[in-house]
């Protein structure tokens, strides 16, 4: 559970790495709470509930907008990782050019320091 909460408390460091498995236990993490709130919009779909639909939403939107910013810093750390500017994060905006963004997640981090500083030791 803690390796899941690192980028939590590391959300305005867009400097320095992040190992692979900083940002796949983040994205297990990001899974976890979405699911509960898949599952309300579901049941407010399937029960016809105005009321459950609004909450759902709501609930969802500011659970995104909390989860952005780390998830961004994660992301640019873990393309650090990999010796890689953040600025290739901007790949997510163009059509299935995204694709190069999930290879560079799946990626091993170089060994040993790089431009972005030395490797992020595994906790």
């Amino acid at each position: 559970m803690h390796k899941m909460m690192i980028p939590l408390t590391r959300y305005t460091q867009f400097s320095g790495r992040a190992s692979r498995s900083e940002f796949w236990w983040f994205q297990l993490f990001i899974l976890i709470v979405f699911m509960p709130l898949h599952v309300l919009s579901f049941i407010a779909g399937y029960t016809g509930s105005e009321a459950l639909a609004w909450v759902s939403t709501g609930l969802g939107v500011v659970v995104w907008l909390a989860l952005l910013v780390p998830l961004v810093s994660v992301t640019v750390r873990r393309l650090h990782d990999t010796d890689r500017s953040g600025w290739w994060y901007l790949l997510l905006l163009v059509p299935f050019a995204n694709l190069a963004v999930l290879v560079f997640m799946l990626l091993p981090g170089t060994p040993g320091g790089n431009r972005f500083g030395a490797p992020v030791p595994h906790v």
